[in-house]
This record gives C-alpha cells, sequence and structure tokens, in this order.
C-alpha cells in the first residue's frame, strides 16, 4: 500500500483540496429532517457519503457524534468508513486520543491497527499528555500506511491559553510543530501531520518548513475563509487540507445543493 501522504497526495489531484467534515450534530439533523436516532444519523452521513463520495478527497468524521448514541452509534461509524473507502476518498477520525502507556496503544490500535473496523486513513491526536506519549499511533502509522493528524494550534479562541504558553524552545504549540517535524524526518514517511485552525489573523507559530500534511478547521461557519490561507500559511500553503463542516452541511439534504457548495468553496 501506498503511504497516507502519497495517497492524499493523488486523491487531492484528481477532485481538490477539500476536507468535508461529517458532524451529526442535533442541530443539522433536525434541520435535515432526520429523528435524533441511530437510524437518523446513519441516514444522515449516508447522504452525505452518497452524494459527495466521488467527488471530494477526504471526509472528517466527527467520533463524538457518534459515541452519543452508544454501540449503535459506533457501529454506524464503522459502516460509513468503509463507505467513504469504497467511495475512493479518504477518512480522517476525528477522535483526539491521547493518553498514556497501554491506554494509547489500545487507542492507536482501535483507530489506526491494521484490521479495526474503527480505522479510517488518519486519526487525530491531542499531545497534552506529552509528545512522545503518542509514539504507539506514530508507530503505527508508519507501520500500516496511515496518518495522525496532532493538536498544535486549534480554531478555537480557547486554545491559545494552552497552546501560546511559553515553554522551554517557545509556544507550546511551536514545540509541537517542531517535535512532529523532526519525527516525520526520522521516519521518511511524512505520517505525521498537525491541526492547524483557519480562524485566527495570525498563527503565532512557524509552519514555514514542516514537512507534513496540515489540516486547516474552521473555515466556514466558523468565520475562517478559503482566500485567507496563502497569506496565513505562507511556504506550508502546499500542505494545507482545509477542512470544513457546516459551512456544505447546511446546504443539504439535496446531494445538488451539496455539491454546489462544494464547488464553492473549491472556487475561493
Amino acid at each position: 500500500m501506498s503511504t497516507y501522504r502519497q495517497r492524499l497526495k493523488e486523491v487531492v489531484a484528481a477532485r481538490g483540496n477539500l476536507c468535508v467534515g461529517i458532524d451529526p450534530h442535533a442541530n443539522l439533523l433536525s434541520s435535515w429532517g432526520m429523528p435524533l436516532t441511530a437510524s437518523g444519523l446513519e441516514t444522515y452521513c449516508r447522504t452525505i457519503v452518497d452524494a459527495l463520495g466521488e467527488t471530494v478527497a477526504v471526509f472528517k468524521p466527527q467520533a463524538a457524534f457518534f459515541e452519543v448514541y452508544g454501540s449503535a452509534g459506533m457501529a454506524v461509524l464503522e459502516r460509513v468508513l468503509a463507505d467513504i473507502r469504497a467511495a475512493g476518498a479518504l477518512s480522517i477520525v476525528d477522535a483526539k486520543r491521547g493518553d498514556i502507556g497501554s491506554t494509547m496503544e489500545a487507542y492507536a490500535e482501535a483507530y489506526l491497527g491494521k484490521d479495526s473496523p474503527l480505522a479510517g486513513d488518519a486519526v487525530t491526536l491531542s499531545p497534552y499528555l506529552g509528545f512522545g506519549s503518542l509514539m504507539p499511533a506514530f508507530e503505527r502509522a508508519v507501520a500500516f500506511d496511515k496518518g495522525v493528524y496532532v493538536l498544535a494550534r486549534t480554531s478555537n479562541p480557547e486554545g491559545g491559553q494552552v497552546q501560546l504558553a511559553l515553554g522551554r524552545g517557545g509556544s507550546v504549540a511551536q514545540e509541537v510543530v517542531d517535535a512532529a517535524k523532526e519525527l516525520n524526518t526520522r521516519a521518511r514517511t511524512r505520517a505525521i501531520g498537525l491541526v492547524v485552525g483557519g480562524t485566527h489573523g495570525s498563527l503565532g507559530i512557524d509552519v514555514s518548513d514542516f514537512n507534513g500534511s496540515i489540516l486547516v478547521p474552521g473555515i466556514g461557519a466558523q468565520g475562517g475563509r478559503m482566500e485567507d490561507l496563502p497569506g496565513l500559511f505562507g511556504a506550508a500553503f502546499d500542505n494545507v487540507l482545509p477542512m470544513v463542516g457546516r459551512g456544505i452541511l447546511q446546504a443539504g439534504p439535496d446531494a445538488e445543493a451539496l455539491r454546489r457548495r462544494v464547488s464553492t468553496f473549491l472556487a475561493e
């Protein structure tokens, strides 16, 4: 199998540089006329994938909205990941996992394991128990040609309180960036990416020579704009994967309306 970065490069070249967030929030399900049940959840998600699966490069299902429905919701997530794969798109499971020791081993196996039904092409991780605590996930990503995206400078305004706090070598977020870059260099697969929000007037970190993918949430409903990304990311712009959720999904459930909204964001 080709590496995650190779697969990402190929699908973006073919379909355009956009990740669609699958965020089955209760308000969105209700606005689509879907019941707040596991069945409604599945209809909602499959409507999105059926409409956009052969158009969009990457989907990012948010695990929390599936967990709300217990085991039935997690079973829906498994089927949605399979649907995304069958459509030829890539998936990033937005789980933001982070822990230590055997617990991190278990999370890594669940979301990056070779035969796990919950494994997408990549997963989001939280480094705030120490960057090195995520090593089980990094190792599986390299071994199984998966990717990971580590939270660095997130799109929410509260994030700066921790992420821009000064550590030993600069801000906490910069230490995450530098550690990810170093590990990518050692592993030579560029499996480790970053999550850096597109809602900031200035990032407050230097990602100009980062050597992996950068997932950029916050575009659309949160206020980030596609046209601002080249200036915001500068030399790193070629590594940017913009993510839009509500800004697209609010156009549903009509499939053609969803596709038009995707085209609008890709054209910006």
